[in-house]
């Protein structure tokens, strides 16, 4: 099995380039949707709401609530921790790749375009007329830049947009979706086998039985996937 974690700027097509990539690989899609539920099982219902309220969402943790936001990112790390480990998955943003970084039998892929194009795309995607917002594609996109470089930045204390935090970076202004979602199957087959005496090939995590279930009840999987097995349930 191996875990894929894809990173991507508002514009560039990364959804699109996911999904490609997961349905290529035979693997889960864990989007935003996806850890959401999970999330929402635990009690916490409007994470992306209050995450896309920033700088909102940290200072509604006040110092009399720094034990609200550290149970709230618990169980943000444990999801992203426990869907890793039931294994062949493509997860898809919230700092993914700062959870599993350096871990053997992860590929951590950020995706990304030139700011003009992105903006070029979110107006032709933005369902009001260029008009009445002459510069609201623009902040959308520039504002969700911030929104995620803040998040990552102030949880994990690493650069969202630093190319030495990926191993695999894919401009889409060059490179066409279907042949991303290529680049990045071929480069998560190619990840090293275990050898039998080493240890797992997505370190083992600690998921008690309810998360390890609610994973499985998420993704629609009775079953953790091995590190012999090629393609998902």
């Amino acid at each position: 099995m191996s875990v894929v974690t894809i990173s991507r700027e508002l514009g560039s097509e990364g959804s699109l380039v996911a999904e490609k990539a997961a349905r290529s690989l035979g693997y889960h899609l864990a989007d935003e949707s996806t850890i959401e539920t999970m999330l929402r099982g635990y009690g916490i219902v409007e994470f992306d709401q209050e995450y896309r309220s920033i700088p909102g969402f940290w200072d509604s943790f006040s110092s009399e609530k720094t034990e609200e936001r550290d149970a709230f990112l618990n169980m943000l790390n444990r999801s992203l921790q426990a869907l890793a480990n039931h294994g062949d998955v493509v997860i898809v943003g919230r700092g993914g790749f700062a959870i599993l970084e350096g871990m053997p039998g992860v590929l951590n892929v950020r995706i990304q375009a030139p700011l003009s194009l992105r903006i070029e795309r979110a107006e032709a995607f933005d369902a009001a007329p260029a008009a009445e917002e002459p510069r609201q594609a623009e902040r959308l996109v520039t504002g969700n830049d911030r929104i995620q470089k803040e998040f990552v930045k102030s949880v994990y204390g690493m650069s969202w947009d630093a190319a030495d935090a990926f191993d695999l970076v894919i401009d889409t202004g060059k490179i066409a979706p279907d042949l991303a979602a290529s680049m990045i199957a071929r480069a998560a087959r190619a990840l090293p086998a275990p050898d039998s005496g080493s240890a797992a090939f997505v370190p083992e995590f600690q998921v008690d039985d309810v998360l390890a279930s609610a994973v499985q009840d998420v993704l629609d999987c009775k079953r953790k996937h091995s590190a012999r097995e090629k393609t998902c349930c």
